[in-house]
């Protein structure tokens, strides 16, 4: 089981559809997934903005390769969302 523990507690719900499920995220955690810390921060609210750190630690953790670090990378996760 991933340990989705160091990220927000009002994410984790998200971060999990992601994974499971394929299900597209929120601005800010499209963001991260791209890899692009940037424009995460334009999205950010306050809390996660302190958690910038231990977002890239949970991707990099506890995330299979696959569905993050590209917005190629995200967007061929989020095709293989079964209906």
């Amino acid at each position: 089981m991933k340990d989705y523990s160091k990220v927000p507690a009002h994410m984790r719900g998200g971060l999990e559809r992601y994974v499971e499920h394929h299900i597209k995220p929120g601005s800010f955690l499209m963001a991260v997934l791209e890899n692009d810390f940037g424009c995460a921060l334009e999205y950010a609210d306050p809390v996660n903005r302190e958690y910038l750190v231990e977002w890239a630690e949970t991707l990099y953790n506890e995330l299979p390769g696959d569905c993050w670090g590209s917005p190629e990378k995200v967007q061929s996760w989020l095709d293989k969302r079964e209906d």
